[in-house]
Parts: C-alpha cells; structure tokens; sequence
C-alpha cells in the first residue's frame, strides 16, 4: 500500500499525545484549520508506532498520561537519533518551577501550562518551528581557558570536559557569543526559551546557578549585573 505522507506541500505535520479527548481533539481540530496536519494520541502505546512510521517536525506532549508518562516519552524521544532532533513542546498541569526546569533539562523546546489559550498554543507551536527550522552553524568559540563547541554540542575547561545539560550549554553559548555584552534575562528567556516567560525569569536564575556549580573557577567568568543580567567577562 503507497503511504501518504503529507496532504499538502510545505504543511507541517505536528503529533499531539494528550489523553484528555476533549483537549485533544480542540488540539488537533485548530491547528489542522492554522495552516498545519495534526494526528491526536492518547498515550505512547498508540504514539510509538505512528512515529516509527512517520517523524512529524513537532510533538504536543502531555506530562501526565496513562501508562507511560510524558517525561519518559520525551527521555526516549532525545536519546534516539531518529528523533532526538524533534522539537517536543509539553502541556502540563504542573506549574511548579522544579516541574518546568525538569521538562525543560530532558530536552522540551517550550512548555505550555493548562489551562491554556488555544491561539497561545498555536504561536508557541510557530514560535519553536521558527527557531527550529535553521541548524545553528557549527563552531568553536573561546573564551580564556573555557571552550565550547557548538557542532560535538560539548564544553572544555582548561582541557577537561565539562557535562552540562541542554539549557546549561546553550546558555554558556549565548553569554559566549555575546563576550563583554550584558544579557538581560528577558533577553536570555527569549534566546533560550524562545518566549517572554511572562516575569518567571527566576529560570535564568536557577539555571545560571547550576551552570556556575559545574564550572569550578570559570564560574567567576560569569558576573552578574544586579537586576539586569549576566556577561561573560575577564576580570583579570
């Protein structure tokens, strides 16, 4: 049987897994009329098969599902090379900082918290295929005895590996591309997260700080402007 794989040319095929059928079907119901394809699931019994078939460019991922949970669908999703390059956006209806810093470290591009706006949900959808749809050019950017390394996605300190999650790495990425130029944290939530996190720029901040845990002396390379941002400098 010849499979189909888009209706139209230049649609972008987007797979939603929430349980809820009412959320669920208003999910796929809008995008499939905002100029995208959309198939529902319900749970990764359903989902795993359909995404061994066909690799859609975005996934709507609920947190709490039936069976497996969205977090471990989404550890699966980047620890596979066939679809570790999906950007994954999670609907939760979890609102604590520690629960959207976990989904955000696994490799999520964005979260969404229920209840949410419909025509939000679609903005974030575009807003995370626009930042997507590039590859970052691949470099080696240095700074004093830290380098990273944007195309092995991996960070020397002084000739010694660092290992940093995915938001950590890409954070030391903008501060090292932008050397002696203040960030606001505004600025870094839009980079990073690809939205104004609506004030919640405590996430800069946590994650700031755990970045600075892992990089010992070099920790000292990152100041702190008050109630600003962060640079990278050379204090010496």
């Amino acid at each position: 049987m010849l499979k189909t794989r888009k209706l139209w040319v230049g649609d972008d095929m987007i797979y939603c897994i929430e349980d809820e059928q009412n959320i669920q079907e208003l999910i796929v119901y809008t995008l499939n009329n905002t100029g995208f394809q959309a198939r529902g699931f319900s749970d990764a019994k359903t989902f795993y098969p359909a995404i061994a078939d066909e690799k859609p460019e975005l996934i709507l991922l609920d947190v709490m599902l039936p069976g497996e949970s969205g977090l471990s669908i989404l550890k699966q999703l980047k620890s596979s090379i066939t679809t570790k390059n999906i950007p994954v956006i999670l609907l939760t209806a979890k609102n604590s900082e520690y629960d959207k810093v976990q989904g955000l470290d696994l490799g999520a591009d964005d979260y969404i918290t229920k209840p949410f706006g419909i025509m939000e949900l679609v903005a974030r959808v575009k807003a995370v295929l626009r930042r997507t749809d590039k590859p970052a050019p691949s470099k080696t950017i240095t700074f004093k005895d830290l380098t990273i390394d944007t195309q092995r996605h991996f960070v020397l300190l002084a000739d010694q590996r660092i290992v940093l999650t995915l938001k950590e790495f890409e954070l030391l990425k903008l501060l090292m591309e932008n050397q002696g130029i203040v960030l606001t944290r505004d600025q870094l939530l839009e980079q990073i997260w690809g939205y104004d996190y609506y004030g919640e720029t405590r996430t800069v901040d946590v994650h700031i700080r755990t970045l600075r845990s892992k990089l010992e002396h070099a920790s000292d390379y990152i100041e702190t402007i008050r109630g600003v941002g962060y640079k990278m400098v050379d204090k010496e």
